[in-house]
């Protein structure tokens, strides 16, 4: 390995193979972002990954290391979110964890003043732009659990359905809140929001919710006016972000990017009855995405702009705020599953014909 950047470069080329993507910028800041997050030596070894699990010993050949040596080092980089692990057959495989959503969100611990700098630089330089306008969506939002009517809520679309379909819940910091802190924005709302979930129990793990916890913390985040987003895919959700507009990269990518498909919209859009407005404001100030504005002396909502969040319907004090579902020419089916997602993706990218 050199004392330049070829170890960071070819780590960036890597991640920019994978769906999510990872843009070069004019100023290769992205570089720099990478040196905060890996040392040199781990930086070579993860640029040597793919984006589908492969075994040890086809990683460790082309990296030019011993089996045991690599494995070493990859269980050390999976506990810090660098890379993704899974043991099939008993034996170890491993693969590149995109940088979002993935080694991004992994950087709790390790955010800091200069940190969260060089991510909103790289975002702003075109990071955020190549990272989301393409299709699918890195996460989609599902509408607020008090409001939509069992009758017509698609099953993807049931968050409490999501809730208990796993059996693991722990709840950690927003890592969108703690970067936007430590660039200097104050956001008045609580750190300690994203919720974790799984299928496989582990009942003696610290910081376990129980199922009731979880939907607790659902409600509170509706009470808050934060908006429920998901990763876009059917089958095998396993976090729930609680977001708001001045934070969120994915809503800032509507609020302050101009990349109107930065989140898939949910199947559903409100509507606000003029008869029944009493221009109170309570639905604008809690709109996350100003999809909602003063006209002639009562609220509107702009269709297109609406993500179908619910959280006007939730807040409005007279009712006069409601939620319903597209038209079926209008409803898009996310991917069933990541594997499915990532195949999308990859075409929406041209990686793939």
């Amino acid at each position: 390995m050199s004392e330049n950047n070829n170890e960071y470069e070819s780590l960036a080329q890597a991640l920019d193979r994978l769906p999510n993507g990872f843009p070069s910028t004019a100023s290769n800041v992205e570089i720099a972002l990478l040196k905060k997050i890996f040392g040199p030596a781990e930086a070579y070894l993860a640029g040597q990954l793919k984006g589908e699990m492969e075994p040890i010993e086809s990683i460790a050949e082309r990296a030019g290391l011993s089996a045991k040596d690599a494995q070493r080092r990859l269980l050390q980089m999976a506990k810090r979110g660098l890379v993704w692990f899974d043991k099939r057959d008993g034996k170890s495989h491993f693969r590149l964890a995109p940088f979002i959503v993935g080694i991004y969100e992994a950087q709790l611990d390790s955010m800091d003043h200069e940190l969260a700098h060089l991510f909103e630089q790289y975002m702003l330089e075109g990071g955020a732009k190549g990272i989301m306008q393409y299709e699918p969506a890195l996460q989609r939002i599902v509408p607020a659990a008090s409001l939509a009517k069992s009758e017509w809520i698609l099953p993807y679309d049931d968050i409490k359905a999501i809730i208990r379909a796993n059996k693991r819940f722990w709840v950690r910091n927003c890592i969108c809140r703690v970067q936007q802190a430590n660039i200097g924005h104050k956001c008045d709302l609580p750190l300690n929001m994203c919720l974790s979930l799984s299928p496989v129990d582990n009942p003696g793990r610290p910081g376990n919710l129980s199922e009731d916890e979880a939907l607790g913390l659902l409600d509170q985040a509706e009470e808050l006016g934060l908006v429920h987003s998901v990763s876009n895919i059917q089958t095998g959700v396993n976090y729930i972000c609680n977001c708001c507009g001045c934070c969120c990269a994915i809503l800032r990518g509507i609020t302050q990017w101009g990349i109107a498909e930065s989140v898939a919209q949910a199947n559903y859009f409100a509507t606000i009855d003029s008869a029944e407005c009493s221009n109170c404001g309570t639905c604008i100030g809690r709109c996350q995405v100003k999809a909602i504005a003063e006209t002639d002396g009562i609220s509107v909502v702009d269709k297109k702009k609406c993500i179908g969040c619910g959280l006007c319907v939730t807040g409005c004090p007279t009712g006069a705020a409601r939620i319903q579902r597209k038209p079926d020419t209008e409803i898009i089916m996310p991917p069933v599953n990541y594997d499915e997602w990532e195949h999308r993706r990859s075409h929406s990218r041209g990686l793939i014909g």
